[in-house]
């Protein structure tokens, strides 16, 4: 699960809304990445540095974008032979107040699909898998 949640430049094959990626850099504990976040006519680039700890942890900062902040933690706890549990977070604010007000209305059921798609994911890639994904304010 980390080597898939890792493979940011594979994202707009399965994420909602991922348009496309660039790498700018990336090694086996740090990547640089652009990702275009589409919606009908809004398209939006946001770029993030990703630090990788292998099979623990991925972390996500922002650096640049139409977001004011954002933070973004996986931390990956080994739960048998062929299964984790996974333990994502996520911090953010728009820039525009207007914005953060809209997007708040939709966040749960954004959340709920982007589980749903790193899911499916692993289900294709990895087989079966069975999910008990809850949202925290």
């Amino acid at each position: 699960m980390f080597d898939l949640v890792a493979d940011v430049k594979r994202y707009p094959e399965f994420l909602p809304w991922v348009v496309a990626t660039r790498i700018r850099s990336d090694s086996a504990d740090e990547m640089v990445a652009d990702m275009m976040v589409g919606f009908n006519v809004i398209n939006e680039k946001f770029t993030s540095r990703v630090r990788k700890h292998r099979a623990e942890q991925i972390a996500v900062d922002y650096v640049d974008g139409p977001l004011k902040n954002l933070r973004n933690i996986w931390q990956f706890t080994p739960a048998g032979p062929n299964a984790c549990v996974i333990d994502f977070s996520v911090d953010f604010s728009f820039r525009n107040v207007i914005f953060e007000k809209l997007a708040g209305q939709y966040l749960d059921r954004a959340f709920r699909k982007m589980v749903a798609a790193f899911e499916g994911r692993a289900q294709k890639l990895y087989g079966s898998s069975s999910s008990s994904a809850t949202t925290a304010a």
